[in-house]
């Protein structure tokens, strides 16, 4: 029979690396998805409050957008027939988006294709 060398591990001692080892592993992958999860949550963060500014500075463009054209109409129609007219238009185009919409809505939840 050979005798175990003295530099040779036994299988305990291999066995003991080896879940150390995997430990070390698991510990290495967790911090790499930490670190990963919180740079994706920074870049999350940042998106949004830059989307939320875009927002408000769009809506505040449209908001101009329809003054001025009630502005321009005025001395045309006078100040009513203006905010009458570009209210009405800006409905409409509401309304022809909004049921747009709806036929995709109801295209996605329709059963078959």
């Amino acid at each position: 029979m050979d005798t175990p060398r003295p530099d040779e591990k036994s299988v305990g001692e291999l066995l003991q690396q080896l879940v150390e080892d995997g430990k070390s592993y698991a510990d290495a992958e967790l911090g790499y998805y930490r670190t990963l999860a919180r740079s994706k949550l920074r870049d999350a963060r940042a998106m949004l409050w830059m989307g939320g500014v875009a927002l408000v500075l769009a809506q505040a463009a449209a908001v101009a957008l329809v003054v001025g054209l009630v502005l321009t109409l005025s001395p045309l129609v006078g100040p009513g027939f203006a905010t009458l007219i570009v209210v009405t238009a800006f409905l409409a185009i509401a309304g022809l988006m909004g049921w747009l919409a709806w036929t995709h809505v109801k295209r996605i939840y329709k059963e078959k294709p």
